[in-house]
């Protein structure tokens, strides 16, 4: 494949001459009589996203998005890009939905492509027509080839067809009202609109998996806060900064957030003081979980995620994830459950979260960290531990002093 041509291709490539952008649905297809609903959600998500570039006028059709902006037209290309729910984006050109008129942008849109491509052997080459306008007068082969014949003569030499396979496909969708045409096609992130299911609680670490589990409940049109836990004076504040980054970061998939600052450290010092030592971990989560689940039904969220992976570490076995299921009244969505590590550094790359996961700061869980850690906790046990604790006062103290942000911030 030639840089800039398939869907994989660097988005700084972008055509930014092209008049509209097409953003096309993925799974929106599903939803049935609730489409109109996901449509709108995607939209509104469109335009809060590229508020900071440009004004934009958006079209829902069948299928797709057209996104007119009013400048930068390659940055809000690739802004599209981050946004949850298309599949993928293409900078296109307009015409009348005549054979003449679409002649006429076809040839604008392919002067523009073979002007960027690098001089070298001819480029396998299609034209690939879909009608939605079925009392168009050409069916879509007989438009592919009356199309070719009109344009491709000026590019002499840089062009074979090949059907099968091509390099470069200048595609054209014709409408009842108007048609584009284009010759770019950039992936999207696919999943549903964020928002659209609901809001979630996000448990976030610092360390590498938890930015991805949010990122992945977003994907899934969760709208996503987040909870971290500092112990300060044993963990400093450059743990708190670090986390405030990595959420920061998560922004560019979302439209706002909050993030919660829990201190731990009165009950991290109280379970040390009061229950057997291969509990602790467990029991700093299970109290985790106790106080997160207060925060998401104050903030009217449906469930919880946390970054766990199965067998990754010790608290994540059967027996002690199972431990954490009786604090909560809330589900817990485990989006990793299933992955390995580097499955999910290979997103975190992609996603912008893995530098700042991977800096050497300690979190909470490291605070009077037991030197052997129990691998199948019993439930019975954490409760028989935190029945020497005043749970209700440990947790109550944590809320009040919870400090909020809001993101991302003005």
């Amino acid at each position: 494949m030639k840089a800039g041509l398939s869907p994989e291709s660097d988005p700084a490539q972008v055509d930014g001459s092209a008049e509209m952008l097409i953003g096309r649905f993925g799974e929106l297809w599903l939803k049935g009589n609730n489409r109109v609903w996901f449509e709108r959600t995607l939209v509104r998500n469109l335009r809060d996203a590229v508020r900071p570039i440009s004004r934009v006028r958006a079209e829902r059709s069948r299928g797709h998005v057209t996104v007119h902006p009013e400048q930068r037209t390659a940055d809000v290309c690739r802004r599209m890009l981050d946004v949850f729910g298309f599949s993928s984006v293409s900078p296109a050109w307009g015409a009348p939905s005549t054979p003449e008129g679409i002649v006429a942008a076809a040839r604008t849109c392919l002067r523009q492509t073979f002007a960027r491509l690098p001089s070298g052997p001819p480029i396998a080459f299609r034209v690939r027509s879909r009608r939605a306008d079925k009392g168009f007068p050409l069916p879509s082969n007989e438009l592919d080839r009356f199309v070719a014949d009109e344009v491709l003569g000026e590019f002499e030499g840089r062009y074979r067809i090949d059907l099968s396979h091509p390099e470069l496909t200048l595609g054209i969708n014709v409408q009842s009202g108007r048609s584009y045409v284009y010759a770019q096609s950039f992936r999207g992130l696919g999943g549903l609109p964020v928002g659209s299911i609901g809001k979630v609680l996000c448990l976030l670490s610092g360390g590498i998996d938890s930015p991805v589990a949010a990122w992945r409940a977003m994907k899934r049109g969760c709208q996503v806060s987040f909870v971290s836990f500092h112990s300060y004076p044993y963990v400093g504040d450059s743990t708190r900064l670090k986390v405030k980054r990595i959420a920061k970061a998560l922004m560019r998939f979302e439209r706002h957030a909050r993030l919660f600052s829990v201190p731990f450290t009165d009950i991290q010092t109280a379970i040390r003081d009061h229950c057997r030592e291969d509990y602790r971990t467990l029991l700093y989560r299970r109290m985790m979980h106790r106080i997160a689940e207060r925060l998401a039904l104050s903030e009217g969220a449906k469930a919880l995620v946390t970054g766990d992976s199965l067998g990754q570490v010790a608290s994540q076995t059967l027996e002690n994830l199972a431990c954490l299921e009786g604090t909560r009244r809330l589900p817990i969505l485990r989006p990793l459950i299933g992955m390995d590590k580097e499955e999910t550094i290979e997103i975190a790359r992609r996603i912008g979260t893995f530098e700042a996961s991977i800096v050497d700061e300690p979190d909470c869980c490291t605070v009077f960290q037991p030197r052997h850690p129990v691998l199948q906790g019993r439930v019975h046990a954490c409760e028989k531990a935190e029945s020497l604790l005043d749970v209700e006062g440990l947790v109550e103290a944590a809320l009040h002093a919870t400090e909020t942000l809001e993101l991302p911030e003005r």
